[in-house]
């Protein structure tokens, strides 16, 4: 037997390496051979130093009015871990005693009470007495005070997001498709107990301090919570009112953040959402029509991203419980091009995977308005959602389409247009085989209550099968998501309580792909 380093192995070895088929192997399965990385700034939730903001939106995703002695509806928790004596870039998260760390805050008390025409500490940053355009700039000043610079690509903060479903239709705080409105005329029914409605709740604050585990381990813990009656007082106990809350601490085994959640809904205020999102670092995240701040550094894109997540599920918010297990969100026009702002044409496209056991498909045979047009298999066939027998429908829950799109095919719904500052269109998910091919859950049931899992979920690979509407002979659009979001909303129930942590959030991307602060795509 020969010697594995003899010269006829060594020449044979040079000869195999310069055929081209192992080139072309290596470019044909990108899945397989590519490294993928982080687009998150806190890869995980494993950074010592906590980052977190906290927005609250009325019904459109907007302000509206702010809720009394509370300033603007956005704040920030952005504290760094250090020792006392070091330099401002050394950590103390591995030290043994608590008595060697410091907190350093990033935020002050005054700068998360800024309203309304109140000046910021910063002159590149403009006062706008419309609360809508001042939430916006407090966003971004926020941000620049949490921003972290460990890359070419700054990134801010985790978004906790918090949304009131109530809405006043004698009011015009909300546009129609996008469009401006002098009155409202709809036969759509919507939560709301008189004037007054679609405000803003009262936010309390738990700035991040020290806590030890056993002279171990170092970390920080805070939170928000509150509640949109604004004549409760929670220190006498929750009681019939709403209440939110979103707290944060280390897991001492693997050093992950664990948010740990509870929304309760109540007869006043029965329609309420609470999110974490992953949102782009710039540019028009999910359902806003401005430039944000966030997170995520770089772009998913389908079909080549995916999620990672710990969800712990303890209570799941009642029958009427929308639990999503994964929402993302993105922008694009009809016509396939990118968002730039204009409410008329832009449209918000949402998909969400909904793991409430309780939650039925409305798309049937018998309804085929809540289905897409067509299901793409895992094989890339497209099903037709009249071909009964082949239309996977209970891997659907429903499909409502863009007010704005020109050419639909019958028959269809028309997504809500109020709920948003620009048409959408939103396509429900459940679990099925289908799905799971893409570590998604195969049946009902799966990662619900007392099943807490870790899941990898091949969100690009998934998304890249599912229908959205695009105008007939337009260049396909580019699936760019700038929002991933894991939360509850809980519609229209009085009394009903959502419980659940997450840990462990990550998205993971091909090397290359685009950066958020780059360029529109």
């Amino acid at each position: 037997m020969g010697s594995l380093f003899s010269p006829s192995f060594f020449f044979f070895l040079l000869f195999l390496l310069s055929q081209p088929f192992l080139l072309i192997l290596t470019h044909c399965s990108p899945h397989a051979s590519l490294e993928y990385i982080s687009a998150i700034g806190d890869p995980g939730m494993k950074s010592p130093n906590v980052r977190v903001a906290f927005e609250a939106w009325n019904f459109c995703n907007e302000v509206g009015a702010e809720a009394p002695h509370m300033g603007s509806p956005r704040l920030a928790d952005c504290a760094d871990l250090r020792t006392p004596f070091a330099s401002d870039q050394q950590d103390c998260s591995g030290l043994g005693s608590d008595s060697n760390c410091i907190v350093l805050q990033k935020v002050s008390e005054s700068d998360n009470k800024l309203g309304a025409g109140e000046k910021f500490p910063s002159e590149r940053f403009k006062s706008y007495l419309d609360p809508d355009l001042y939430v916006v700039e407090k966003e971004r000043y926020l941000g620049s005070l949490c921003e972290v610079h460990d890359s070419s690509n700054p990134w801010s903060f985790w978004m906790i997001m918090l949304k009131n479903g109530n809405f006043d239709k004698n009011s015009t705080l909300c546009p129609e498709n996008g469009k401006k409105m002098t009155k409202l005329i709809t036969d759509r029914k919507f939560p709301c107990f008189g004037k007054g409605c679609m405000n803003q709740p009262l936010v309390y604050h738990n700035y991040s301090r020290l806590v030890s585990f056993d002279k171990r381990m170092v970390s920080l813990t805070g939170g928000f919570y509150g509640t949109y009656e604004l004549d409760a007082d929670l220190n006498n106990g929750i009681g019939k009112n709403s209440y939110f809350s979103v707290s944060w601490h280390k897991n001492v085994s693997t050093g992950s953040w664990i948010f740990s959640n509870q929304l309760t809904t109540s007869s006043k205020y029965p329609w309420l959402m609470l999110y974490l999102r992953s949102d782009a670092t710039t540019g028009f995240n999910g359902g806003y029509h401005y430039d944000g701040r966030g997170i995520m550094r770089k772009l998913p894109e389908s079909p080549n991203f995916k999620v990672r997540l710990t969800l712990d599920i303890k209570n799941g918010g009642g029958k009427n419980s929308q639990f999503y297990l994964i929402d993302i969100g993105s922008c694009w026009k009809n016509n396939g091009d990118a968002c730039n702002g204009n409410t008329t044409t832009d449209v918000t496209r949402y998909s969400e995977m909904i793991i409430n056991p309780e939650t039925s498909s409305w798309c049937r045979p018998n309804n085929l308005a809540s289905c897409p047009p067509y299901h793409v298999s895992a094989s890339g066939e497209k099903i037709y959602r009249n071909e009964t027998s082949r239309f996977p429908y209970s891997a659907y829950h429903l499909y409502c389409s863009p007010g704005n799109a020109r050419h639909l095919e019958k028959p269809y719904d028309i997504c809500d247009p109020y709920s948003n500052p620009q048409s959408q269109e939103l396509l429900q998910i459940l679990p099925h085989p289908e799905w799971a091919v893409h570590g998604y859950p195969k049946k009902q049931g799966d990662g619900w209550i007392g099943d807490p899992r870790t899941w990898e979920l091949d969100v690009g690979a998934l998304s890249n099968r599912l229908y959205f509407y695009q105008d007939p002979g337009t260049k396909p659009a580019r699936r760019v998501w700038t929002s991933i979001n894991v939360g509850v909303e809980i519609y229209i129930s009085e009394g009903a309580t959502a419980e659940w942590n997450v840990s462990d959030f990550d998205v993971i991307v091909p090397p290359d792909a685009r950066d958020a602060n780059c360029c529109s795509y």
